[in-house]
């Protein structure tokens, strides 16, 4: 059984101490729910609800060409929809059917562009246990996402403790370090320097609007477009790896037959259109048709504001009310969350003792791994949701040091942090 709805929550403060009228969420729902067996997954920065594939409805949805996670998450995947009740809502201030800076603002009549409160991970995490009132769902048998999506996970640990059973935090950290910081500030400079942007009251105008001149787009409207373009091919670059980059593009040459459509500079022409200019440039083309400016830039900077720390005397203090078990999934060629942040967290959640597991994966594909190595992702998240930490398929950077019942000492994980 699936579902694809939309619910209205009504008023909705964000933490901000602003609100809005209404707030609607976009789900799906995938499998029957019999009480205690709801998985909630928490997507990415631009992620939407559709994560799984939905046999009444293809595999499109919100503009984007395929479900997320659909090979992680389905019937007889690693988190089966057979077993599961699958729940994945899109979150405040994205654009793909949760209301945000696109929405309609009801007391004016337009859309809210930068008129929209500013959007927390913490608001997220309220809307997400409000729809889960709304669909009579209590505890949680887990709560897994990935990237700023763990972050989610996260913060459901000190939020509503004692609503999670299990919890998946996948190629996350518990918050970004100032590298990071830095560049998700050139790609929002990036929308914001576009001259359509318009202080993000952009929807709707037409191109003489914007440019003082007479506007020769199709549909009347110009857009920070090139911003967006610009901010995504940053994106791409954060979310591979020099050793995956290396291994699709080299330094070739794209060929002949693929050229750029503008030259960027008259210098340009002698010089040869590279594979991975053209992967960045198609990416870029792709994105603009399916995303918001402006959601990129709320998005951006509710990952950007996370810190699980804040309120409390440290991650550790965040997470001590937590009393089930954590999986910490991280990927050793990941340099947006790397294998060092989680195991810094991996270690806070020891402190604060919580039954936690650090699980490390080998690869070389960058932040993109937990989305593209479905078969490394999916046997530690199955056996945390039908044997906990205990699954077969999940290891650990800390020794084991207890002895079982049989008297003999469990085996050690090699740690990849000790000497």
């Amino acid at each position: 059984m699936t579902t694809k709805e939309t619910a209205d929550l009504g008023e909705f403060q964000f933490l901000s101490g602003e609100s809005i009228p209404t707030l609607e969420v976009a789900y799906e729902t995938y499998g029957e729910f019999t009480g205690d067996n709801a998985v909630l997954i928490c997507h990415a920065l631009t992620g939407s609800a559709h994560v799984a594939r939905r046999p009444d409805a293809g595999d499109e949805t919100a503009g984007q060409a395929r479900a997320w996670w659909g090979d992680v998450v389905g019937p007889g995947k690693a988190i089966d929809t057979t077993e599961y009740y699958v729940v994945c809502a899109n979150v405040p201030g994205s654009c793909y059917g949760t209301t945000g800076p696109a929405s309609e603002n009801p007391e004016t009549g337009k859309p809210y562009g930068t008129d929209f409160p500013p959007v927390t991970v913490g608001d997220w995490t309220r809307a997400q246990r409000k729809l889960l009132d709304e669909l009579g769902v209590g505890r949680l048998r887990a709560v897994v996402g990935g990237s700023v999506g763990g972050m989610n996970v996260l913060d459901w640990l000190r939020r509503y403790p004692d609503d999670v059973e299990r919890a998946g935090a996948v190629a996350t950290a518990a918050r970004l370090d100032p590298q990071c910081l830095a560049l998700d500030t050139v790609a929002r400079r990036a929308i914001t320097s576009d001259p359509n942007w318009n202080g993000g009251h952009y929807y709707g105008a037409s191109e003489s609007d914007a440019n003082g001149g007479s506007s020769d787009s199709s549909d009347g409207r110009a857009e920070p477009e090139e911003g967006l373009a610009r901010a995504r091919q940053i994106g791409h670059i954060m979310y591979l790896s020099k050793a995956s980059m290396g291994r699709k593009f080299g330094r070739r040459s794209a060929g002949r037959e693929t050229v750029r459509e503008e030259q960027p500079d008259p210098a340009a022409a002698f010089f040869p259109y590279r594979e991975v200019e053209s992967y960045l440039d198609y990416q870029a083309d792709k994105f603009v048709d399916r995303f918001d400016a402006n959601s990129y830039l709320y998005m951006t900077r509710a990952m950007d504001d996370f810190d699980l720390s804040a309120g409390y005397e440290g991650d550790a203090d965040a997470l001590a009310a937590f009393e089930g078990e954590l999986l910490l999934l991280s990927f050793t060629g990941d340099w947006h969350f790397t294998t060092e942040q989680a195991e810094a967290l991996a270690e806070a959640a020891r402190a604060a003792d919580v039954d936690v597991a650090h699980h490390v994966v080998e690869s070389d594909h960058g932040h993109d791994a937990f989305l593209v190595e479905p078969e490394k992702v999916g046997p530690p998240l199955s056996d945390l949701l039908a044997s906990g930490l205990e699954g077969r398929a999940i290891t650990d950077t800390e020794p084991e040091s207890e002895s079982d019942n049989s008297g003999e000492f469990a085996p050690v994980h090699t740690s990849l942090f000790s000497e």
